[in-house]
């Protein structure tokens, strides 16, 4: 995104010429908060005008998601959207918006492994024992996420599905709660970035139970994937990116030819 705005001093003073707003559609505290906040910090910099941060959490992205497709299609109001997106365009087929009708794509942000953590109280420290732990009691253990559709709730999902056990699913209105619960010992599992709860883990707040990717994370080598320690074939991940509503002029800087 930086290099797409980056194009000499010309168009920077073309664009912008006022503040832009960056809609972000999930909790503060989230990875999605998170990466728009480094960003909007930078373009700041580069382009000499506020890049502002607005969150608009609820109903899985929708709420915030229908507020940036109804905004002018100027380069002045863009969306931080993530794999959430996609999913809820078969997960919630009625909806106000369609997201490649409705949004241009802009830039790819990051992408990132999710680890499963359980609070300490959980008497399961491995893998293993929380399938074992879960198959010896169905539905008596839970999971949270920042709603349905979300990477967390899907991770979830597949978890379950794959690992042949029940868990209950108990949906946030966004990560901070659903994380804040998990480390009050309310909820019992969580699936989160590693890039956000990674220093929880550090504190002993929560026990990392293992990753999500094919390969270990480098942020928590010491944890194993999901994959090597009993679930075969496993792989979630969270990815985030920058769109903008359709019509916004593409000799605009913010946005780029590539898509996400």
């Amino acid at each position: 995104l930086l290099l797409s705005v980056s194009h000499g001093q010309a168009m920077a003073q073309a664009y912008p010429n006022k503040p832009v707003k960056i809609i972000v559609p999930f909790a503060a505290g989230g990875p999605a908060d998170n990466y728009a906040r480094f960003i909007a910090q930078r373009l700041a910099e580069v382009l000499g005008q506020p890049f502002v941060v607005d969150d608009k959490p609820g109903a899985g992205s929708v709420i915030g998601t229908d507020v940036a497709a109804k905004s002018a299609p100027d380069g002045y109001t863009l969306l931080m959207m993530s794999n959430t997106h996609t999913v809820n365009e078969t997960l919630i087929p009625v909806k106000p918006f369609q997201l490649m009708r409705d949004f241009v794509a802009v830039a790819p942000v990051n992408y990132s492994d999710l680890v499963l953590v359980a609070h300490p109280s959980l008497k399961a420290n491995n893998l293993k024992e929380v399938i074992a732990l879960a198959a010896k009691n169905p539905g008596k253990l839970n999971y949270a996420s920042s709603g349905p559709g979300t990477p967390y709730h899907m991770a979830g999902e597949l978890f379950k599905s794959m690992a042949g056990v029940f868990l209950v699913h108990i949906p946030y209105r966004g990560s901070s709660g659903a994380r804040t619960d998990v480390i009050g010992g309310q909820v019992d599992l969580m699936f989160d970035a590693v890039t956000t709860m990674a220093e929880q883990v550090r504190a002993g707040k929560v026990k990392a139970i293992a990753t999500s990717g094919r390969q270990r994370s480098d942020v928590m080598p010491d944890v194993p994937t999901l994959n090597e320690a009993g679930v075969p074939g496993y792989e979630a991940t969270i990815w985030l990116g920058i769109m903008a509503p359709v019509g916004t002029p593409r000799d605009n800087p913010s946005i780029q030819r590539h898509p996400p």
